[in-house]
């Protein structure tokens, strides 16, 4: 192993990679006997995608992360790809002896007999040692469907009302949800998405879950998370979607109009995230972790020893907008671990011909701040460095637009569809926006509007970003409150 490891150049420090070689889809994200479990796709042989193996890592607190050993293995019915992990605590499918034990779900993916096309099937495999070790189901698969090739990507859950485990599973351009008593033995129930939300690429990678509407126990909707794989056609690649609606136990139903999109995130660098299983209730949240890469590129980033990370755990919650009920995301409470040093301003003024400019404290930084617009037409922040490059935050506000420009922040060259200006329509409330910056070594998250609006976003800087500067244009921009916070590294400090 090489003995930089957690120390190479572009190495995320506060974000989930592997040690070494590939990495994507978050898969079987579990909570059990005080572990947080985190699967994942992993070829553990190159560090282009290939093969696919579940990975796997634990943590106890959702920041700090332990590897370990491959969780499944290719067998005979073939590779193995996305699903999910589900605590079965009445030993519903009889493989605990009566205790609890956690079972998963996932697509194998061979080839048809006689053919090049590919074969995707539903299999179970459980775990007795908190995940430690894993038997396959001796009669998988479990769920066929020779009709439809992509087939894959089954989210589990335990729907109390009805007394039935849930699946959600990928078909084609479409959702299908099925039913069980057992994990074993599955049975169709209802089919979703059909002329609903976008269809640019297709589906993969669902999540059905219900949550609180501004935290009110008493008012309750469900979300289905639909990623979208990437369509040369569309200059953004591969993105998430979601729904919002209502759930019976069979069928999910969307509150809005079919031609309604709804984005999980606006950056080009989040997908395929889906939500943690089995978190106690008492907490009653509902946390998500996507995989901060695009499939236009993903292949082609330039790191060597290992591809790929994972975003910062989020929690999900429903908020009431101007615009409707949106999904916000904010980063988990478990953050406050690995925050250090602060710096805080008091209230000032930017004006055009005056920017103002602050030290970065660290590579790795927390960034708060709140504008509120006077006169000027646009206004934001800058994190640059003495090679000219740059990653630029704008509100624009004649357009009513936030984005985030990539276009200077460093490395572009291994891929023409890499630098981009990731931009959404956000309307300034009170002339006032808030923003919440995370800025890790090779990655910018960006939350906004009580964090109903996050762009995720690479960017390969070829050496650190050393100041931040907040600018206005064509007038003068108040800044209410910054407050920047010195980050630490998450891996052993004398592997920085």
């Amino acid at each position: 192993m090489n003995k930089l490891v957690y120390g190479e150049k572009y190495r995320p420090q506060f974000h989930y990679s592997p040690k070494e070689k590939w990495m994507n889809d978050p898969n079987g994200m579990v909570y059990f006997n005080d572990e947080y479990h985190l699967f994942y796709q992993h070829h553990p042989f190159n560090s282009t995608w290939g093969p696919m193996h579940w990975g796997h890592a634990v943590s106890k607190d959702l920041i700090h992360w332990e590897q370990m050993p491959i969780a499944l293995h290719p067998d005979e019915h073939g590779v193995i790809f996305s699903g999910s992990a589900v605590v079965d605590w009445n030993d519903t499918s009889g493989f605990f002896e009566g205790k609890p034990g956690i079972v998963a779900m996932y697509t194998s993916v061979d080839i048809y007999p006689e053919s090049e096309r590919s074969r995707q099937r539903q299999c179970l495999a459980y775990s007795k040692d908190n995940g430690r070790t894993w038997t396959k189901y001796k009669s998988n698969p479990v769920l066929t469907e020779e009709t439809i090739t992509d087939y894959r990507d089954p989210k589990v859950f335990w729907h109390t009302e009805t007394k039935k485990w849930v699946m959600v599973l990928a078909t084609g351009q479409t959702v299908t949800l099925y039913t069980s008593s057992n994990l074993k033995d599955w049975n169709f129930a209802s089919e979703f998405g059909h002329n609903d939300g976008s269809h640019h690429g297709v589906w993969e990678c669902p999540d059905l879950f219900e949550l609180r509407l501004d935290d009110n126990e008493l008012n309750k909707k469900w979300v289905m998370l639909v990623s979208i794989g990437d369509n040369p056609d569309y200059e953004q690649g591969s993105r998430t979607q979601y729904f919002i609606g209502h759930f019976d136990g069979t069928t999910f139903y969307n509150e809005n109009p079919e031609e309604t999109i709804l984005w999980l995130d606006h950056g080009r660098d989040n997908y395929a995230g889906v939500s943690w299983s089995d978190l106690p209730k008492e907490g009653g949240r509902r946390i998500y972790i996507g995989w901060m890469s695009n499939w236009r590129y993903a292949n082609l980033v330039p790191t060597e020893e290992w591809r790929s990370a994972m975003t910062i755990p989020r929690e999900l919650s429903l908020v009431s907008t101007d615009s409707g009920t949106r999904l916000a995301q904010n980063v988990v409470a478990e953050f406050d671990s690995i925050r250090k040093r602060s710096f805080t301003s008091k209230e000032f003024l930017i004006t055009a011909d005056e920017n103002t400019a602050f030290d970065m404290l660290s590579p790795l930084i927390e960034m708060g701040i709140e504008f509120e617009n006077c006169d000027a037409t646009s206004f934001g922040l800058m994190f640059n460095n003495d090679d000219n490059e740059s990653i630029v935050i704008q509100y624009d506000v004649e357009k009513e637009k936030l984005s985030v420009d990539r276009t200077a922040a460093g490395d572009k060259s291994f891929s023409e569809s890499f630098a981009a200006v990731q931009e959404c329509p956000l309307k300034l409330g009170k002339g006032k926006i808030s923003l919440h910056i995370l800025r890790d070594t090779s990655s910018i998250e960006v939350f906004a509007n009580r964090g109903t609006i996050a762009f995720t976003s690479l960017l390969f800087p070829n050496s650190p970003h050393e100041r931040i500067v907040l600018f206005s244009n064509n007038g003068s921009t108040q800044v209410n409150s910054v407050k920047l916070t010195e980050l630490d590294s998450i891996w052993h400090k004398s592997k920085k």
